[in-house]
């Protein structure tokens, strides 16, 4: 074994091979080093991914409803006054829009509790109607801003709709994620994922927001702060 090069006060001695237990400390202390080097590369590649995934998904929801995306100032776009252009509202709270017309695809779901509903059960008012399941973690993590939004404008011509597509729609699983979130908007049932195929949902949660009257306003695939300020401007310019 070749001998190594020790730098020593102002000058370098050479040394014999260093003892077995040193060397060792050192290789366990640079596989520290590299692991700790590739676990945090893939973190930050994970998190790309994520992001992109998101903006595929959202992208694909629009094409697969046919509905080219609209930004402001564009034909049918948000002016104020004399023409100006003023920030868009659904970009600013990542919501994809659609253009004016578009109406949802019918349903009828059993509720949460009794009886049934359809989109018309709300019409009049602004909807956001918002496809979950139990197993699903940013699903989860959204729900307190919804029924957040909710609680703050379920009187001002709001309503949010929880669309449950646990398969079966099991009361064992569904009632207890209810009332450990303190949900109290409108939950209805879909165990069969027919509607959620009816409106071409390509990723949970996608939520829709939906103008009085019935026509789709925009989607947003993934979880979203929907009590956000830019939410809020986004959906206080839709109240009838």
């Amino acid at each position: 074994m070749r001998p190594w090069l020790h730098h020593g006060k102002g000058r370098d001695r050479l040394r014999g091979p260093r003892p077995r237990a040193a060397r060792e400390r050192d290789h366990a202390r640079e596989a520290r080093r590299v692991k700790s080097w590739a676990s945090h590369t893939l973190a930050l590649t994970r998190r790309r991914r994520l992001v992109q995934l998101a903006l595929a998904l959202t992208l694909l929801g629009a094409l697969l409803w046919g509905l080219p995306g609209r930004r402001a100032g564009e034909d049918g776009g948000h002016r104020h006054g004399h023409g100006t252009r003023v920030a868009d509202v659904f970009e600013r709270a990542g919501v994809s829009e659609f253009k004016e017309g578009q109406r949802g695809p019918g349903f009828r779901l059993a509720r949460r509790g009794g009886g049934d509903a359809t989109l018309d059960t709300w019409s009049g008012k602004v909807v956001v109607l918002n496809f979950w399941a139990t197993w699903c973690a940013p699903c989860t993590a959204e729900m307190p801003t919804l029924e957040a939004l909710w609680r703050a404008y379920r009187d001002r011509g709001l309503v949010v709709v929880g669309v449950s597509v646990d398969r079966g729609a099991p009361a064992t699983l569904i009632d207890p994620y209810v009332r450990n979130l303190a949900l109290t908007f409108p939950i209805l049932l879909d165990p069969d994922s027919k509607a959620a195929g009816a409106w071409r949902v390509v990723g949970l949660p996608s939520t829709f927001v939906v103008r009085p009257g019935g026509d789709v306003a925009g989607v947003a695939v993934g979880a979203r702060e929907w009590n956000s300020a830019e939410m809020k401007a986004l959906l206080e310019s839709l109240l009838p």
